[in-house]
């Protein structure tokens, strides 16, 4: 059973949550206040370890048609420099994600929104 560690990316901070394939629930970590690239996949990598995940969900900004906009492609250049951490990578489209953190009162948006991406991503089907 796969254990994912969520990153909702982007420029500024990284939202964080954590959960796996049995329960179908997330749990939001915390955000990451992004610094330096170096410095972002080290804190990734050291959180990666500690809540011992199995694979990476990186949240898609798809624009608002599904199609993926100059955002998406700085995210897909983020997930590249994950790279050494050796995990496996998923990609799931964050569309309205933070919106819905909003709505369902999350006190940390970022950390709210990679839990709903998770929380979607386990309940959707996969091939």
């Amino acid at each position: 059973m796969r254990r994912y560690l969520a990153l909702d990316v982007g420029e500024r901070r990284i939202g964080l949550a954590v959960g796996d394939e049995g329960g179908g629930i997330a749990r939001p970590l915390r955000t990451l206040t992004r610094r330096a690239l170096a410095a972002d996949v080290a804190a990734i990598g050291e959180l990666a370890r500690k809540e011992e995940v199995t694979a990476l969900l990186i949240g898609l900004p798809l624009t608002l048609r599904g199609d993926e906009g100059p955002q998406a492609a700085r995210v897909r250049r983020f997930a590249e420099s994950l790279a050494p951490l050796g995990l496996p990578l998923q990609w799931h489209d964050e569309r309205f994600t933070t919106s819905e953190a909003e709505l369902q009162g999350a006190t940390d948006l970022d950390a709210g929104a990679a839990a709903i991406l998770l929380e979607d991503f386990l309940r959707s089907p996969r091939t």
